[in-house]
């Protein structure tokens, strides 16, 4: 049965939100179709770069994304107070940068004087227009049909180009959240299409490895270097030594050091103890060391719509009005996590 939106979005718990969009038709997304040998390489573009124009016009960020053949991964991070914070002026310019504003609101920015009940209608169309910028289900719907109107104009068809609606996953912690991160940045090497991160094309995690090595030769400071990120990315912000803006609250290094050490595990399909080394990254977010290769290969077959503790899940599920539909149904999630709270 399909669940509503509302059902599984819920700001008020967590901002952070992992959605997965699948292409309907059997030629591919991107690469190379087998059937026709034609190749579809350069859609990857067209999905990067609409994300990063999305990234300027929502208030919603990107912290990982992955284009593969036939689907897309985006993790995102949704900053309701930055929208309702705009002024309204910044809400008009925003959203007229994808759609024209209606006929009223175009006559408002002429300067031509309304009357009241014009202004009120006004009013109405920029906090609709304000709701709308920090609401996933718009965010991915501009991504989504932009990317589908474009192919079926290069395939010269017409019809649905994507599997239905986008899923989406809501991540209830900085544990959820790195472990989702990880398997969306390994997805390349998980398809044996790439052998280490730096090598997965159009994958976040090639974006921010490249960001730092040139960020590092620039500014000759490790420490520097690690707190800058691509700016339509959401920079990691944790850390014993660097200041607390906004942001990922786990250390680029630390992050990169455990994806390379897991896409290494999954590349050579070896399972094998976590370095010791590697060990206090894990034990300072709770994440089970044993559990984390684990929770990371395996995380697209163990789908859950919630990701967190038990807890976590449990005032989710209450908060959207599901009572313990899901908490009960989640046991996966909870294997991340070293202890689990009663």
């Amino acid at each position: 049965m399909t669940i509503s939106r509302k059902q599984q979005i819920c700001l008020e718990e967590t901002p952070y939100y992992h959605c997965v969009s699948r292409c309907v038709r059997r030629a591919y997304l991107c690469g190379a179709d087998e059937l026709t040998g034609r190749s579809y390489e350069h859609r990857r573009d067209w999905i990067v770069e609409k994300l990063k124009q999305l990234d300027g016009v929502f208030a919603v960020s990107i912290c990982a994304y992955a284009v593969m053949h036939n689907h897309t991964h985006t993790v995102l991070k949704i900053d309701r107070e930055a929208a309702l914070n705009w002024h309204d002026e910044e809400v008009i310019a925003r959203w007229t940068k994808l759609y024209k504003p209606s006929p009223i609101v175009g006559r408002y920015l002429s300067g031509i004087k309304l009357t009241k009940a014009e202004l009120d209608v006004v009013a109405e169309d920029i906090e609709k227009w304000r709701h709308r910028l920090y609401d996933v289900s718009w965010f991915m719907r501009n991504l989504n049909e932009s990317i589908a109107r474009q192919a079926n104009e290069e395939d010269n068809c017409t019809g649905k180009f994507w599997e239905g609606r986008f899923k989406s996953q809501a991540l209830l912690d900085d544990a959820a959240l790195l472990t989702c991160m990880s398997y969306v940045d390994l997805n390349p090497i998980r398809a044996k299409i790439a052998d280490r991160p730096e090598a997965s094309d159009f994958t976040s995690i090639q974006e921010r490895i490249r960001h730092y090595q040139k960020a590092r030769e620039q500014r000759g400071n490790h420490a520097e270097a690690a707190t800058t990120a691509p700016a339509h990315l959401v920079p990691f912000v944790g850390g014993e030594h660097q200041d607390k803006p906004t942001g990922l609250n786990f250390s680029l290094p630390d992050y990169l050091a455990l994806t390379d050490w897991a896409g290494r595990a999954i590349r050579d399909d070896k399972s094998g103890a976590i370095p010791s080394e590697l060990t206090p990254i894990l034990e300072r977010l709770n994440i089970a060391p044993e559990a984390w290769l684990d929770s990371v290969k395996n995380y697209g077959k163990n789908y859950n719509t919630v990701i967190g503790t038990r807890e976590g899940i449990k005032r989710f599920t209450q908060a959207i009005g599901r009572g313990r539909k899901w908490f009960c149904a989640s046991g996966f999630s909870l294997q991340i996590y070293q202890t689990s709270p009663a």
